[in-house]
């Protein structure tokens, strides 16, 4: 389905330019783009050298911004390929005053070309398109290339969260990790129980309302 555009998208974006980074489109070929490397320089975009962690695919941004509020030592870069949607987002995120969120425009398989190896502290997946379909395999954000990506992000130590209502799609989530050598632990009970601090997104809270239990792992770059 086709999302209309916002009224006055482009005026709207424009009022939170500092909080929205689209970046170099030049090359729109993926292979091509990611092998031209145009690096963020994280201390000329945050003013700062804390450290960073990654969002991909942020929606409307309630997770990282209630992130961003209660670290205010951590910067957060949250990736959403939709105009409509992360204008919504970074407005949000003005209201607040965040200085330490940014949120780039731009699609997933783009970002090795502007995200350095072994730059990012934790990286978050929250309710992902679980493309069941048949030859969508390569669109999951959690499919093969998609987990070398994160751990080439990854410092070591370093970890990827994810959260899913679909149960198939996180034991796909699960065995990917494995398969490329993170250190894997479901922790969906210890989030159901509180034994770890969790912020909810609002697909979460919809979720829990209807008593629908969500998926939960932690894949450590070991």
């Amino acid at each position: 389905m086709r999302i209309r555009k916002k009224k006055h998208l482009k005026e709207r974006l424009e009022s939170v330019k500092d909080y929205v980074i689209v970046p170099v489109m030049d090359i729109k070929n993926v292979n091509e783009a990611i092998n031209n490397k145009a690096y963020f320089d994280y201390e000329e975009m945050f003013k700062n050298s804390n450290p960073v962690e990654l969002e991909v695919g942020c929606g409307k941004g309630g997770f990282i911004i209630e992130k961003a509020k209660c670290n205010p030592d951590v910067n957060y870069i949250a990736v959403e390929l939709l105009e409509n949607i992360i204008v919504m987002a970074a407005e949000n995120a003005k209201r607040q005053g965040l200085k330490n969120l940014k949120f780039i425009n731009s699609g997933a398989e783009y970002l090795p070309r502007y995200i350095k190896d072994n730059s990012i502290s934790n990286v978050y997946l929250n309710f992902s398109p679980p493309y069941p379909q048949k030859g969508y395999e390569s669109r999951r954000l959690s499919s093969d290339r998609f987990v070398e990506y994160y751990k080439s992000f990854l410092k070591d130590g370093g970890a990827v969260y994810q959260k899913t209502d679909d149960r198939e799609f996180f034991e796909y989530s699960f065995n990917k990790f494995c398969e490329h050598g993170f250190c894997v632990t479901e922790i969906s009970s210890k989030i159901e129980d509180g034994s770890i601090s969790n912020v909810m997104t609002e697909y979460e809270k919809k979720f829990s309302d209807l008593g629908i239990k969500v998926n939960a792992l932690i894949a450590v770059k070991q």
